[in-house]
């Protein structure tokens, strides 16, 4: 590494470093939380200095919101773009989470922001209706009689399980589940419903 690729002290800047930045940022934040990590931990941890942090980013704000825009861009596509299953087995694997999971990110940098006009809390926004409308999609494919409904419903129900299992540090997934199961089954009218069960038995 030549000197004019090195930043204060020997740290490392301008090839990748908005990339670093913005790993330290997913590790730390992650690991620690947003407020817990200030600029010069996540500098540290990217090697890179601030002067170059803020070359990249005019503040942390829009690091944390950019790290939000990264975590899952394409809204659980390895559920809902799975072509392996039915409808109704796409809408039950998003319940299919580890309880070692860790808090999911848009809830815990909401809860932590206190903010609704902060640019990461409007992304968490987003995410969620996001999560609710790939529901509300993968709900009509499986014949559900009021697809937005059961979107949200069970948009609530996977947001609730993270939050208890996190509080509880018990596996709330397999009863989320259970619920989930039978309000796809209550939405899904009954000839959507046979036609559903044959093609499960069939495949």
């Amino acid at each position: 590494m030549t000197e004019l690729e090195k930043g204060p002290k020997g740290r490392r800047r301008g090839r990748g470093a908005r990339e670093r930045i913005l790993s330290a940022s997913q590790q730390l934040f992650r690991e620690q939380g947003i407020n817990r990590t200030g600029m010069d931990q996540l500098c540290a941890a990217a090697e890179v200095s601030k002067r170059t942090a803020y070359q990249h980013f005019t503040g942390k704000d829009e690091l944390v919101a950019e790290y939000l825009r990264r975590f899952d861009p394409s809204v659980l596509s390895g559920v809902f773009d799975r072509t392996d299953l039915t409808p109704r087995e796409r809408l039950l694997a998003a319940f299919d989470i580890p309880p070692t999971t860790p808090l999911c990110p848009y809830i815990a940098a909401a809860v932590e922001l206190h903010d609704p006009q902060h640019p990461a809390s409007q992304c968490a926004r987003d995410y969620k209706k996001a999560v609710a409308a790939r529901l509300a999609d993968t709900a009509r494919e499986a014949g559900a009689a009021d697809p937005e409904q059961l979107g949200e419903q069970l948009a609530l129900l996977i947001d609730g399980a993270a939050a208890r299992t996190r509080v509880l540090n018990a596996d709330a997934f397999p009863a989320a589940a259970a619920i989930a199961a039978v309000l796809i089954d209550n939405a899904i009218p009954a000839t959507a419903g046979d036609d559903r069960r044959r093609e499960e038995v069939s495949s």
